[in-house]
């Protein structure tokens, strides 16, 4: 189960860092301005960018509360097959402001997609495996980041069957993702949901057959569940995330979001220019950042062995403490073999953040109302991407790869200092129980 949804995060997430990659071929088809002569005014890279990130918002905002609603089955395929479909037209565009019109589109379902799959899989996984769950699903996720960063090495700088490489990048992931429609068939609706809206005997339907599957792999009868608090409500309200209860948590993320986002998307959407900033060409820095983003899944891995015996907490602040160290020294190299080692470092960094904190936000509300609270905290992250994908790109503009990495450092200790000293502990607690 864990395996589908991150497949089809796996798209989600090639579909996220297009942004990077595709953009040196639309400047070559001369759909995109080079510099700051855009269809807005700015940077057309960096009007694809806030465009994407726009829509995640919205997506994130103000559709996922339907997860809670109508199921996260339902919902996660639905915006499956409409981010696929507005994909396809993205590549079918020849101007600029047609390429960001349905990149917005592709947003939106971008931004639901991702919030139901965090919220599924932390409803599904045991107490004792969500942190490592997470790091498993973000292995298979992030293999996608080289996977578009090598198809762009090798497509964008030609046109197979005359159509431009970007096209064909592009193309890619919405072919595989009908694919992937037809995988998630397969996925039931997540218990925990179907019993807070008292559908019990659904639930249990769902849990028996994996539970005798467990118990005969392991040799042994499984243990009673441990009781816990648990209300039937059918839908929650926005009002419920800002209660007593929850109003320090919603406010803590918030802050979160809007400063990890600049660290991760920072670093991640503008790699290539980044590394050519410091004085490598275009083609070369492609093949650096395919090298680099290798981290990303293999990090994700290599967490998995050892994240569940440490607090989420303060594997966000560690991590996060990485990049500002490896931030740092990237912005003080010109070799191309320590560029790569630092840019290694800072996406194994970022990594492991991710999944990190993917898991953490989604342990901090209970069931009625987990999919709409994760979703407005977390589209705060994306709101952010809009303003600093324009900031990041008048920063490169004016002070180079180093002003870029000043800005990202800030913010990562900005999130160190909100998780460090804000954030509740979750580790080895069942979800109801963290929240009660």
């Amino acid at each position: 189960m864990v395996s589908l949804l991150s497949i089809g995060g796996f798209f989600e997430l090639y579909d996220l860092f297009q942004t990077a990659y595709i953009s040196p071929g639309l400047i070559a088809d001369g759909i995109f301005a080079n510099g700051s002569d855009g269809v807005f005014g700015i940077s057309d890279q960096a009007s694809f960018a806030a465009a994407t990130f726009l829509g995640l918002f919205i997506g994130a905002s103000l559709l996922t509360p339907y997860a809670d609603r109508f199921g996260r089955r339902n919902v996660f395929v639905f915006a499956l097959i409409g981010y696929t479909v507005c994909t396809i037209l993205m590549g079918l565009q020849s101007t600029a402001i047609g390429v960001i019109a349905m990149r917005f589109l592709v947003g939106i379902g971008l931004g639901v997609e991702l919030v139901t799959i965090d919220t599924y899989m932390s409803e599904i996984i045991p107490k004792n495996m969500r942190s490592k769950a997470f790091a498993f699903g973000f292995f298979i996720m992030f293999s996608s980041v080289p996977t578009v960063a090598l198809l762009s090495w090798w497509l964008v700088p030609q046109a197979p069957l005359g159509i431009s490489g970007w096209r064909w990048v592009v193309f890619f992931s919405a072919i595989f993702a009908l694919f992937v429609w037809r995988l998630r068939q397969a996925l039931p609706e997540s218990p925990r949901w179907l019993a807070q809206h008292g559908r019990f005997e659904e639930a249990d339907a769902i849990l028996r057959p994996i539970e005798a599957k467990v118990a005969a792999e392991t040799g042994q009868p499984l243990p009673d569940p441990e009781p816990e608090h648990f209300e039937l409500q059918s839908r929650g309200r926005f009002a419920d995330i800002w209660s007593d209860t929850y109003r320090k948590r919603t406010l803590m993320l918030i802050v979160f979001n809007i400063f990890q986002a600049i660290g991760f998307f920072g670093f991640g959407n503008w790699l290539p220019k980044l590394i050519s900033g410091q004085g490598v060409s275009v083609t070369h820095s492609l093949g650096y950042a395919f090298v680099i983003t290798l981290a990303y899944p293999l990090g994700a891995l290599f967490c998995a062995k050892f994240t569940s015996r440490f607090e989420n907490k303060w594997q966000i602040v560690c991590s996060s403490l990485c990049t500002v160290v490896f931030g740092t020294l990237f912005a003080f190299q010109d070799n191309p073999l320590w560029l790569t080692f630092c840019g290694v470092m800072i996406t194994f960094s970022n990594a492991w953040l991710t999944y990190s904190y993917h898991g953490y936000q989604t342990e901090l509300f209970p069931t009625h109302i987990r999919a709409r609270a994760v979703g407005f905290c977390y589209s705060f992250s994306r709101l952010s991407t809009v303003f600093s994908s324009v900031l990041i790109g008048m920063f490169l503009e004016s002070f180079g790869t180093p002003g870029v990495i000043v800005f990202i450092v800030i913010s990562m200790l900005t999130v160190m200092f909100t998780i460090g000293v804000f954030g509740p502990r979750t580790r080895g607690l069942a979800l109801e129980r963290i929240n009660h």
